[in-house]
């Protein structure tokens, strides 16, 4: 074999690598992430095979089988690669996957990918550069940089011993392959003991004491809490989707996800770290995550300041489809409210703290702009408020929304007293804004029903709609989403005692 034949195919023979290096960990990412399912990616397909790709995410078993046609399909592909074993047959395979990734959320004039957000595509995106890399291993498999290299040695030492026993030795250059032969088909094995070793790397290996100290966690809940396993629910738990209703014509899911968490406004009363804590939590990839997640639980709105416009537009750039409530906070409400407007918002409100504080002064007109404002451009407008003076005073003042804001919870937890307002309570009147806004004739959308966090979902939930809510606002980390809607479908499901007519 000419040295220089060999060399000229090392760069192809890298590219090979690499590219099974990349395959094999994504399937080795789906096989140990046990919420892993590709029912959210086929049904949310916005390609030209949309149809097809959300039809099979609807069908239990076509999932199951798909999933482990993923997965297994994604190792044995990237160990193949990686190792140069039966090259062309392994690049084919990926070749087609690669081409269902691509149909599913083709980047024809605008981003497709849903989820993590990893740059901006325009008809060619990493799919597809890894199918033209995949074509050029298939046709160019620098096959003596692989295990390949060898089964026509491993061949030809079976004919020469074959051929010894009758007397015949096979030609000496066939019976054994040198050294340089040797490394050159093995040289993917370097490679796939680094996977291996950054992979340990990346997910963990658990030491000695790590073994003794969860064996005791298991024993002994006080000493070892910290070292309990946690696991949160994933979309194969989900049990129902979010029954829709509309405030004037716009649809809305009856829960819809609040955004103070992802803003890092987290009223987390004296803990005055947590705020720092939720912003760092919710970097831009896991907003996306958050988002994405929601949407695939039924929960159609977030509700937040227009300070997360940006991240609200990049995400639908990305293909996210969840409507944004805005709450036009900011140093100047008219402003606020043109520029949730501006960003796409579906619905506005007058901010509850700033009702209340314009409601306390008497300036009603400036309000009265605000709904005129987010009117104009015909979408639903409301008004918010924290205390249920700040709702009366509106209402006598003539201000009619299309919906009203109202805080809503009870005081049966501890941190409630002292009675002053130290970020622990909300609703300061419970049962009169319960008899209030039950003579209100417009959807009420209540928040803070669970009194940041004070309030336990299932309890919160049931109060909110029981007394009168026709939409709750709820704050939740990616891990609590499932589990909440969950609950959410089960008090709604349940049946109700509830004495106010459903508004919306």
């Amino acid at each position: 074999m000419p040295q220089e034949n060999t060399y000229r195919q090392l760069p192809l023979a890298l590219l090979r690598i690499v590219v099974g290096w990349h395959f094999l960990y994504e399937g080795l990412a789906k096989l140990l992430d046990p919420g892993w399912t590709s029912a959210g990616f086929l049904k949310a397909s916005n390609g030209l095979l949309g149809g097809v790709f959300q039809w099979l995410g609807s069908s239990e078993a076509a999932v199951k089988l798909i999933d482990q046609l993923n997965i297994w399909g994604l190792i044995g592909i990237g160990l193949a690669l990686m190792l140069g074993v039966v090259i062309r047959p392994a690049a084919l395979a990926g070749i087609v996957l690669l081409a269902m990734y691509y149909l599913a959320y083709p980047p024809l004039f605008a981003p497709g990918a849903t989820g993590i957000a990893e740059g901006h595509y325009l008809i060619v995106n990493k799919n597809l550069v890894e199918l033209f890399a995949l074509a050029v291993v298939a046709a160019y498999p620098a096959a003596r940089w692989g295990i390949d290299a060898l089964i026509p040695k491993l061949r030809a030492l079976d004919e020469g011993a074959a051929r010894a026993g009758g007397g015949r030795l096979a030609p000496r250059h066939l019976q054994h392959a040198s050294r340089r032969e040797l490394v050159a088909a093995l040289a993917g094995v370097p490679f796939l003991g680094a996977f291996v070793l950054a992979a340990l790397k990346k997910h963990g290996w658990r030491s000695f004491e790590e073994i003794q100290l969860s064996r005791a966690a298991s024993i002994d809940a006080v000493s070892g809490a910290t070292m309990k396993r946690f696991k949160f629910s994933t979309l194969r738990d989900l049990r129902g989707e979010i029954p829709r209703a509309k405030i004037k014509d716009v649809e809305f899911s009856r829960m819809i996800l609040g955004g103070n968490l992802i803003g890092g406004w987290a009223h987390a009363r004296d803990l005055i770290y947590v705020s720092k804590l939720v912003k760092a939590y919710h970097h831009r990839e896991k907003i996306f995550e958050t988002l994405y997640l929601a949407e695939q639980c039924g929960i159609n709105a977030i509700l937040t300041n227009p300070i997360l416009c940006g991240v609200i537009n990049d995400y639908w750039r990305q293909g996210g489809k969840i409507r944004f409530i805005s709450d036009c906070g900011g140093k100047n409400l008219l402003e606020g409210t043109q520029r949730s407007i501006d960003n796409g918002a579906a619905a506005c409100y007058v901010h509850g703290g700033i009702a209340d504080r314009l409601a306390a002064k008497g300036d009603f007109d400036t309000m009265a702009k605000a709904l005129e404002l987010i009117r104009r451009n015909r979408l639903p407008a409301g008004i918010g408020g924290h205390k249920l003076e700040t709702i009366r005073k509106c209402v006598e003042a003539g201000l009619k929304p299309d919906f009203w804001m109202k805080t809503l919870h009870h005081h049966n937890y501890w941190s409630v007293q002292p009675p002053e307002e130290h970020d622990n309570v909300w609703c300061y009147d419970p049962e009169e804004t319960i008899a209030y806004m039950n003579e209100r004739e417009e959807p009420w959308i209540a928040y803070k029903i669970l009194a940041a966090g004070a309030i336990k979902p299932h309890e919160g939930f049931r109060y909110a709609f029981e007394n009168g809510a026709d939409f709750i606002c709820v704050g939740m980390y990616d891990f609590q989403i499932v589990d909440d809607v969950n609950l959410c479908c089960q008090v709604l499901t349940a049946g109700l005692n509830r004495k106010r007519p459903w508004r919306a």
